[in-house]
C-alpha cells in the first residue's frame, strides 16, 4: 500500500540551525511519494549517480507511463520524476525493482552516496569498487535502514570535488589507502583502501547509536562533544577489529567545490554536459542515453546536476560531434554558456509553498557567465540549495532578497523589488 505522502523538511540553512528529529522522516522516495502541486513526486537514489543505458531506458519509461515525461535531477545525482497519479507507487516499484534501480525496499532512501564523477576517467582513482560494495553493505545492514533520507556518504577520488559537499561521513582517495573524514571535521584518519567501504558503514552505524539521544538526522546535528565521540569511537573500533586505522591528521574540508566543466574530459575519455534547471525532456533523455550506449553504456549524474558520459572516444571529432548533438538539443556543452552556474528550485506551480515562479525568472535574469553559481528559490525553504561559496535569490512576498553564501556565513541580504531588470542586475552584480 501506497504510504501517506507528506510535504518535505525544511532546509536547516533556512531554519537557522540543525534539523532535528520532529517525526518521520520526510524524505520522498519511490515507495514514499512527495505531495506536490503538479502531482506526486518520485526520488529514485542512484549511488554515485551510475547508470547503464538499460537502466536510464528503465527511468524514462517511468516518467513517461506514470509522470509527466520529464526527468529532474538533484544536487544529490539522484533523479525525481514529477507529475505522478498518487496511485502509482505499486507499479513504479515494480518497473524499478525489475530494472534493478531497487534492490531492497527498506533501504531505497538510505542509498544516498555521491562520488566523483570523473573518477578513472582523467587519471584519478577509479572508485566502482568501493561504490558497488559500500551499495552492498548499507543494502544488507538492518541498522541502515534507519538512516534518514538526508544522510550523505560521499566517495571523493582525492580531488576535493564531492569531498566539499558536506556529507555525513566521506572516503577520500589517497595514495595505495584512503582517509575516513566524519561529518565537516578538518581531522581524517588513513586506513587501507580496502577497508574503506566497512568503515563507511560502521561510522553511519555509530552515528545512529548516538543520534538515539540527540534527535539529530545529519552529524552536523550532533551537539559538538557528541559529534567528536563518533569519530573516536570508529577509529577505536577500527583499531580493534582489524588494526585498520592510522592516527588523525589535519586535512581540512575544501570550502569550494569544483564541478566537471562542460565538454571533453581525459583527451577525451569522457564528455560532460549540464542541464538548464536540472530538467531533461524526454528527448534530451534518449538523445543522452543513445549516446551512452554507443560510446561505453553509462552515464554518469553529477550532483550539479549534470551528466558525464564515459566512454570510448576514439578521436576528438568523435567526441566533438557528440557535444555537438547535445548543444542542439538545449544541453549546456562549454562552460561559457549563460545558463552555467544557474539553478532553481521547482517554484511556483509546482510547489505550492513557493511565492513565485523563479524558474521563469532565472531564465529572465540569465546574462554573462559569473564567477559564482546563483541558485533561485521560491521559499526559505530553499529546496536543493547547493554548498559551499554562492548566490542565494529568494523570493519574498515583497520581491526577492539576494546573498552572498559562503559556507556556513551569509552576507546582509540585499532586498530587490519585483522588476525583472532590476533583479537581473543586482543577480549579475552579485555573481561577479
Amino acid at each position: 500500500m501506497l504510504a501517506a505522502m507528506p510535504d518535505s523538511a525544511p532546509s536547516p540553512l533556512s531554519a537557522g540551525g540543525p534539523a532535528l528529529r520532529g517525526g518521520g522522516d520526510a524524505c520522498p522516495g519511490t515507495l514514499r511519494l512527495h505531495r506536490a502541486d503538479d502531482g506526486a513526486l518520485a526520488r529514485v537514489r542512484v549511488p554515485g549517480g551510475v547508470l547503464s543505458a538499460d537502466r536510464a531506458d528503465a527511468l524514462l519509461a517511468a516518467a513517461e507511463r506514470f509522470g509527466d515525461g520529464e526527468l529532474h535531477l538533484t544536487s544529490r545525482g539522484n533523479v525525481q520524476l514529477r507529475g505522478l497519479d498518487a496511485a502509482c507507487g505499486g507499479a513504479l516499484a515494480e518497473l524499478l525493482t525489475a530494472a534493478g534501480l531497487l534492490p531492497s525496499a527498506a533501504h531505497e532512501r538510505a542509498r544516498n552516496i555521491v562520488a566523483s564523477p570523473l573518477a578513472g576517467l582523467d587519471g584519478s582513482p577509479a572508485l566502482s569498487g568501493w561504490l558497488s560494495e559500500l551499495d552492498g553493505l548499507v543494502c544488507g545492514s538492518a541498522a541502515a535502514a534507519s538512516l534518514s533520507g538526508r544522510f550523505l556518504f560521499a566517495l571523493d577520488d582525492g580531488r576535493g570535488d564531492v569531498d566539499a559537499l558536506g556529507a555525513d561521513v566521506t572516503l577520500i582517495a589517497a595514495g595505495d589507502g584512503c582517509l575516513l573524514r566524519i561529518g565537516a571535521e578538518d581531522e581524517v584518519f588513513r586506513i587501507p583502501a580496502g577497508d574503506g567501504p566497512r568503515a563507511a558503514l560502521l561510522a553511519a552505524g555509530t552515528f545512529l547509536r548516538a543520534a538515539r539521544d540527540s534527535g539529530a538526522w545529519r552529524v552536523k546535528d550532533l551537539p559538538d562533544e557528541v559529534r567528536a565521540a563518533v569519530g573516536a569511537d570508529v577509529r577505536a573500533e577500527l583499531v580493534r577489529t582489524a588494526g585498520a586505522a592510522g592516527p588523525a591528521v589535519r586535512r581540512p574540508r575544501p570550502r569550494t567545490a569544483a564541478p566537471p566543466a562542460p565538454g571533453p574530459h581525459g583527451s577525451p575519455d569522457a564528455i560532460s554536459v549540464d542541464v538548464p534547471l536540472g530538467r531533461l525532456t524526454p528527448a534530451q533523455w534518449r538523445l543522452l542515453t543513445e549516446t551512452a550506449r554507443r560510446h561505453g553504456d553509462e552515464l554518469r549524474l553529477t550532483p550539479w546536476r549534470g551528466i558525464v558520459v564515459p566512454g570510448a572516444f576514439r578521436r576528438p571529432k568523435d567526441a566533438a560531434d557528440a557535444l555537438g548533438a547535445l548543444a542542439a538539443a538545449g544541453l549546456i556543452t562549454a562552460p561559457d554558456s549563460p545558463w552555467a552556474g544557474v539553478g532553481a528550485c521547482i517554484g511556483h506551480p509546482g510547489c505550492a509553498k513557493s511565492l513565485s515562479d523563479v524558474r521563469a525568472e532565472a531564465g529572465a535574469a540569465v546574462g554573462p557567465v559569473g564567477r559564482l553559481p546563483v541558485y533561485w528559490s521560491g521559499c526559505e525553504r530553499r529546496c536543493g540549495h547547493p554548498h559551499g561559496e554562492w548566490i542565494d535569490v529568494v523570493a519574498t512576498p515583497d520581491g526577492h532578497r539576494v546573498a552572498h553564501v559562503r559556507g556556513e556565513h551569509r552576507d546582509p541580504r540585499a532586498a530587490v523589488r519585483n522588476d525583472p531588470a532590476e533583479l537581473a542586475a543586482a543577480v549579475a552584480a552579485a555573481r561577479a
